[in-house]
């Protein structure tokens, strides 16, 4: 297990201080202000409020409908609660104090009953596999448990995440052909630890109370996972930030349980067309399906959108990705990160006859291209590259 849990603050300042200075920029911290209020422990993270926001009936014994209508009714309480917070009306301090009893059920314990009925048969991405995972592999390559490769301070994602507390789960429901992760998303996702949701939030605690200033859920990618992570967050009594660090290939289903307890979302925007995506990924109505859960995540949290600028990809898909953003989100309340670290990997290194457009670098050119038309929209993408 890859973690240094004696790091000193200084080290990680030492080798980020762009890290400390992004918070020095007024306009990152009022696009990110609920992930810093929660950061530095002046709000309630959301699932901390959905903690205690009480259920009418046990969630556990309920149907599916049952369930839903149960969470409506649940959920107007945390909206205002959420209100209030976002307003600064709710801080953590006064959170603390005014809900010191758990109910015995709660709007979170209705999420985690959600995620495993969804689970099986799996519907948790748009794959809609409808495979009962216990039994048999799904399409993301994963049986039902949930597998942790690594967890660790992460001091190589964004400067206002810096250090991230990551944990990464194997299984992936893409198949990139050039995924710089393959061997955990793709050859070998069941090689790592398997955890239970107790011991899942052990591990976000230690990460916490070690100084990262957020969970980070990745891979591969986390939405297999989600049953036992939503469950995790039972167990877990340190309020930290919850990251989703996704491909964003969710159902409705599901965004409906993560927009109660993600604060910021790290959306992985890749391709700007169905085409490019099902060649590359092997995926299926890729860009409806991501730019649909783009927009309800954007209402119900803070967001950094990546997008990787693939070679000979700028036209069909960068510029497109960049457009849609400009023309769909609110663009004072979103960062974009424009990553050039493409490296051919994975299949495009083996088969490279097959791929000839991505066994190149991306060109400098490519990105400054990219780059000039971000700004021409007016999206805000260099502080946190």
């Amino acid at each position: 297990m890859v973690f240094d849990r004696y790091a000193p603050e200084r080290l990680w300042k030492l080798m980020r201080p762009d890290a400390v200075h992004v918070w020095l920029d007024e306009d990152v911290r009022r696009r990110l202000s609920w992930y810093y209020g929660v950061m530095v422990n002046e709000l309630p993270a959301k699932y901390m409020i959905a903690k205690y926001v009480e259920a009418e009936d046990n969630p556990y014994k309920l149907g599916y409908e049952e369930l839903v209508d149960v969470k409506r009714r649940a959920r107007r309480l945390f909206e205002k609660l959420f209100r209030d917070a976002r307003a600064g009306k709710l801080t953590l301090e006064v959170f603390v104090k005014e809900f010191r009893d758990r109910p015995k059920y709660s709007l979170l314990d209705i999420d985690v009953a959600l995620a495993k009925m969804l689970a099986n048969p799996c519907r948790l991405c748009e794959r809609r596999c409808m495979i009962d995972r216990s039994k048999r592999i799904g399409a993301c390559r994963l049986d039902s448990r949930v597998y942790v490769h690594s967890w660790f301070h992460h001091l190589g994602e964004e400067a206002p995440l810096v250090p991230s507390g990551t944990i990464f789960y194997g299984g992936c429901n893409f198949s990139c052909v050039y995924c710089q992760n393959y061997d955990i998303s793709q050859t070998m996702p069941r090689h790592g630890e398997v955890v239970d949701a107790k011991r899942l939030a052990w591990i976000q605690r230690m990460l916490r109370l070690h100084g990262a200033r957020n969970i980070n859920h990745v891979g591969g990618e986390p939405t297999p996972n989600l049953p036992t992570i939503v469950e995790s967050l039972l167990y877990l009594d340190v309020n930290v930030p919850q990251i989703w660090n996704s491909n964003m290939y969710m159902t409705v289903e599901v965004m409906d349980i993560l927009v109660d307890i993600i604060d910021l979302w790290l959306p992985d925007f890749k391709y700007g067309n169905n085409d490019c995506a099902m060649k590359l990924s092997a995926v299926p109505r890729y860009f409806d399906v991501v730019t649909r859960n783009l927009k309800i995540a954007v209402e119900s949290g803070d967001m950094i959108i990546r997008h990787l600028v693939l070679p000979s990809h700028v036209e069909c898909c960068s510029l497109r990705v960049l457009r849609w953003i400009a023309e769909n989100l609110p663009l004072d309340r979103v960062l974009v990160n424009i990553m050039d670290q493409y490296r051919p990997e994975h299949l495009v290194a083996k088969y490279p006859r097959r791929w000839p457009e991505l066994v190149r670098p991306v060109y400098r050119e490519e990105v400054e291209r990219v780059y000039a038309y971000a700004s021409r929209l007016g999206i805000v993408y260099e502080p946190v590259s």
